[in-house]
């Protein structure tokens, strides 16, 4: 096991916490394994009738996974860093089937790994300081741990909004738009936490009695608007349609845009369209890890996190520069199979 995990048994429910807040309970290879073996172990367990997970101290839920690990990696040759994800798609899938119901507390930041934790559970609580993001197009990534299937399946167009531009929704705009099930105040969490521990066949009419009232959702006003402009699948489509207007609205997300990465807005627009044919989840994570292996150690991945978490210069020098010389085959060659031997498998 690991320390950066505080695994226990209470009542009859299993809680895993992540407990690493240094990182904001970013995921690391030990973290994703011990929750992988701990989670298989309850399965069998008549004693454990459901799974918490939430995070120990600290403002985040689980702001993604370890980056830095990941950059080094990419930087040589990219083994070290496919293990990570070959193993962390491998737990997502096994909460994305696990036979128990699981309950993430998503009560503070949520980004990339986080959401790759929480989307599978059948009960996802988000409360007021949920701030739910899958941000990585401004570091040359993509929207993986199962983004491809998330994010395509929301109302509209706003999926391809969240993954192009990284825009965060708080606790309410993730109730109003289902990537919440919930919306519980933080100061409820714990009464909730041991109610569900006695009772986990009760844990709808708990979490619906702890609920507060959800406040306004800011994301609503602007869903007309990002189904307008983010249409389409071809990015330099979406550009042209932004250009084109002359609202304050369109010019702010065509500014954010122009600060991404344009082989990962490509990349994220096609993911999020096979996505959508995707009839299993491992269909999906299969596709997703053919994408992870490759722009790990490509340039813009390398650059992003260089720019925007290492030196933080905020100026990252994408490589293709422009959608335009970001090339149909260059996408191609991102999502081409893999050897069979190499090829992502679920547990």
């Amino acid at each position: 096991m690991t320390e950066d995990l505080i695994i226990r048994k209470t009542g009859r429910v299993g809680h895993i916490s992540l407990n690493r807040p240094k990182v904001i309970h970013s995921l690391n290879l030990a973290m994703c394994e011990a929750m992988r073996d701990t989670l298989i172990e309850w399965r069998d367990d008549d004693n454990v009738e459901a799974v918490l997970i939430d995070h120990s101290e600290g403002r985040g839920f689980c702001a993604g996974g370890d980056i830095a690990m990941l950059q080094a990696s990419g930087k040589k040759d990219g083994k070290e860093g496919r293990e990570f994800f070959y193993k962390e798609y491998q737990l997502n899938h096994l909460l994305f089937e696990y036979p128990k119901p699981v309950v993430a507390f998503m009560d503070g930041i949520t980004m990339g790994g986080g959401v790759g934790i929480s989307q599978p559970a059948k009960y996802r609580v988000a409360t007021e300081n949920t701030r739910f993001a899958m941000p990585e197009t401004g570091i040359g990534l993509f929207p993986d741990v199962g983004g491809g299937w998330f994010l395509s399946r929301l109302e509209g167009r706003l999926g391809q909004f969240l993954a192009l531009t990284g825009a965060r929704l708080d606790g309410a705009e993730c109730k109003e738009v289902g990537l919440a099930t919930h919306y519980v105040p933080s100061e409820n969490l714990e009464e909730a936490k041991e109610r569900i521990s006695e009772n986990p066949d009760r844990i709808d009419g708990i979490l619906g009695q702890l609920s507060g009232s959800v406040p306004a959702a800011r994301i609503a006003e602007n869903l007309d608007k990002i189904d307008k402009f983010f249409a389409s699948d071809i990015y330099e489509d979406i550009l042209a349609a932004l250009d084109a207007d002359d609202s304050d609205w369109a010019a702010k997300e065509r500014d954010t845009l122009g600060t991404k990465s344009p082989q990962t807005c490509k990349v994220a627009l096609r993911q999020l369209k096979e996505g959508t044919g995707m009839t299993t989840f491992a269909d999906e994570m299969r596709n997703e890890y053919r994408i992870a292996s490759r722009v790990l150690v490509r340039h813009d991945f390398i650059e992003g996190v260089r720019a925007l978490i290492v030196d933080k210069d905020n100026d990252p020098k994408w490589n293709p520069a422009t959608p335009e010389e970001t090339t149909d085959e260059l996408i191609d060659s991102i999502f081409a199979p893999l050897p069979v031997e190499e090829e992502w498998k679920p547990l």
